[in-house]
């Protein structure tokens, strides 16, 4: 039985209480507390080696000096004269293997002196200004990706909302891929599942990305990967958001909800 088996397409129209609740959701329906909410911080990591000197844009600015490295042109524009290469990149990303570690968020706060928010903004690119030249991160860290949970903290989110689900792993769930991140599909893309089976679900062959939003039949959780951001807000019961806080294995955070 393949994913898409397991997730059959559902009434476009189970996204209307979202709708009403979040408005737009072109880049995913970003919930309010429900009664309450936390963010879990989309994974980076860093070499045992540390940060290098050199960042992204500069490593790549040498490889193209050099001739190892060729130029992206697409459509006579050259990317490289108009462009910052961060480092950074769009959609499903993993552990990268021996060598690396996970580098908590907190940790990087500690040792740059930058929030690990800044005040009035989402988790973005605009994280950590400090540890980066011209908006590109050093060699050495894999800053978080965008729009999309990494593969162990999907994972360990999936097992901390079955422990805090009415049913289980047999809660009833759906999951809404946002058009922007399907290429712009002309009816909102649904799929309706079970709880157990929701981490294949990160494994799509759709799309890039973790889905959008992820919720209970029974409205009882939702979250929210949106596309532009690195971090997951989840609603729900406060019990449901003490356990995502007091999770060793992800990194999570409360921000101010916006008046």
């Amino acid at each position: 039985m393949t994913i898409l088996d397991l997730w059959p397409l559902a009434p476009p129209s189970t996204t209307g209480w979202l709708l009403d609740l979040c408005g737009d959701g072109l880049t995913g329906f970003l919930p309010p507390p429900q009664p309450d909410a936390a963010w879990v911080l989309n994974a980076m990591y860093e070499h045992e080696q540390g940060p290098a000197e050199v960042s992204y844009h500069e490593d790549r600015q040498a490889g193209l000096r050099d001739g190892s490295i060729q130029p992206d042109i697409i459509g006579g524009i050259d990317f490289e004269e108009v462009g910052v290469v961060t480092g950074g990149d769009l959609g499903r990303a993993e552990h990268p293997g021996p060598g690396w570690r996970r580098l908590r968020w907190a940790e990087l706060s500690r040792r740059t002196g930058d929030p690990i928010v800044p005040d009035g903004v989402l988790p973005c690119f605009r994280c950590f200004p400090s540890i980066k030249k011209n908006g590109s991160w050093p060699l050495g860290i894999i800053p978080p990706t965008e729009g999309s949970l990494d593969r162990e903290s999907w994972n360990r989110l999936i097992a901390i909302l079955t422990e805090h689900s009415p049913a289980g792993p047999d809660t009833p769930c759906l999951a809404y891929y946002s058009q922007i991140m399907l290429g712009g599909y002309d009816t909102l893309h649904v799929r309706a599942g079970r709880l157990r089976d929701a981490e294949a679900l990160y494994d799509t062959p759709e799309t890039d990305f973790s889905p959008s939003n992820l919720w209970a039949e029974d409205r009882s959780w939702v979250f929210c990967t949106d596309f532009d951001l690195w971090a997951t807000k989840v609603a729900g019961p406060p019990a449901l958001i003490e356990a995502l806080l007091d999770d060793p294995d992800i990194e999570v955070i409360r921000l101010p909800e916006s008046p």
